[in-house]
């Protein structure tokens, strides 16, 4: 599935939210559930109604606090509070690693902006449970979706806003920060069009900016709203979703991290590297032996790894190694869908790896439920074929 995103209005937690629900509407109470596992006080609610403007119509979100609109203050809030808040709540795996990455981005960004560490970084609008509820309701969605992305160039927006820091220029200046590498422009439209919840959810779902002209079928469409009312211009975010046909070879992106070694002992490096390979993000570690500066023997590392979390990889490639450089990439890639399943074959329960293709799909088994079996290389062998034949025949006959 991919989904790209057409900022006609911008991009905010909110119209994200809507446009996605607008799109997939079985996913709105299994949404709300995520939000309200975080615990909001009592005067806040959640509403999703149908909106519509002079030209189109679609889905808004909205949160209210009656008791933050009442008092007319800011919360304050720090990065530390919020994560802590999210460790404590019943959320799923998948959806607390999403919304604790999209605040890590912010607070990220925030701690660049105003020279503070990371999880010392008050967030003033973002502590309220309005952006609390838009952070965790599109972690929901986007853990649901299972898509690539991309997005049409940003609007820039013009003028400023009033903030907790005071009058900030727009894009404030976290937005600017997290919208490097994207591609912009100026419509002349005033006001705020991308916030900096708006622009942490761009970067965490790695939304490419690339013109895919292959052949999809368009299965479903989205429209959010957002509250800014811009004259002769529908203030939306618009979902369209494609579903790639089976086969089809699809695009999405890898970090690829280089290094070389020849200062630390084999045992040792045989170590950092298992720690590697263990990392969450990290999808392959290679090693070669070349030969370095000075004729010395050295072992020359690729890391392969999620660009989402490229920098905590980084992080654990200087930790668990000797290196003092590295190099790292952010690399395009063409893979074939594939699909995990277990299949019981020969008396044993066994993982399998399926690959689409437009021939015909393969099945590899995995070779770690391979690994105890007794009687050598011949029976393992014969279990193996077993469980892809298996496989094959299932798969095949649905």
């Amino acid at each position: 599935m991919h989904i790209p995103l057409d900022a006609v209005g911008g991009v905010a937690g909110d119209m994200f939210i809507a446009a996605l629900l607008d799109a997939f509407p079985e996913h709105r109470q299994g949404m709300l559930e995520s939000i309200h596992a975080v615990t909001p006080p009592k005067d806040v609610t959640l509403s999703i109604e149908a909106h519509r403007d002079h030209a189109l119509t679609g889905l808004r979100f909205d949160v209210s606090d009656g008791a933050a609109a009442g008092a007319g203050k800011h919360h304050h809030t720090t990065f530390r509070e919020i994560r802590q808040r999210l460790d404590f709540a019943p959320l799923a795996e998948s959806v607390y690693a999403k919304a604790i990455d999209i605040f890590t981005l912010l607070a990220r960004a925030e701690s660049r902006v105003h020279g503070q560490a990371e999880q010392d970084v008050s967030f003033h609008e973002l502590g309220a449970w309005d952006s609390i509820a838009d952070i965790v309701g599109a972690a929901h969605l986007i853990a649901q979706s299972d898509a690539s992305w991309s997005v049409s160039p940003l609007p820039l927006g013009r003028g400023g806003i009033q903030s907790a820091h005071g009058y900030l220029p727009v894009p404030a200046p976290a937005t600017v920060e997290l919208l490097q590498g994207f591609e912009c422009f100026d419509d002349g439209v005033e006001g705020e069009r991308v916030t900096p919840t708006g622009a942490a959810i761009l970067k965490h779902v790695d939304a490419r900016q690339t013109r895919d002209r292959r052949p999809r079928t368009l299965a479903r469409s989205g429209t959010g709203f957002g509250r800014k009312v811009f004259p002769g211009l529908s203030n939306i975010l618009r979902v369209l979703v494609f579903e790639e046909r089976a086969g089809t070879i699809s695009a999405d992106r890898i970090a690829e991290i280089l290094f070389e070694v020849d200062d630390q002992t084999p045992e040792d490096l045989a170590i950092g590297l298992d720690n590697l390979r263990r990392h969450p993000a990290v999808k392959d570690v290679l090693q070669m032996a070349a030969f370095g500066k000075k004729g010395r023997l050295t072992a020359h590392i690729r890391v392969l790894a999620d660009p989402l979390s490229l920098q905590d990889v980084i992080e654990t490639c200087l930790s668990e190694t000797s290196t003092i450089g590295l190099r790292f990439q952010v690399l395009d890639r063409s893979v074939l869908p594939r699909r995990q399943g277990r299949i019981d074959a020969a008396g044993r329960s066994i993982d399998v790896k399926i690959s689409e293709r437009a021939e015909g799909n393969t099945v590899k088994a995995e070779a770690d439920d391979l690994a105890n079996v007794v009687g050598g290389r011949s029976a393992r062998d014969k279990i193996r074929r077993a469980a892809e034949d298996s496989a094959n025949e299932k798969d095949t006959l649905g």
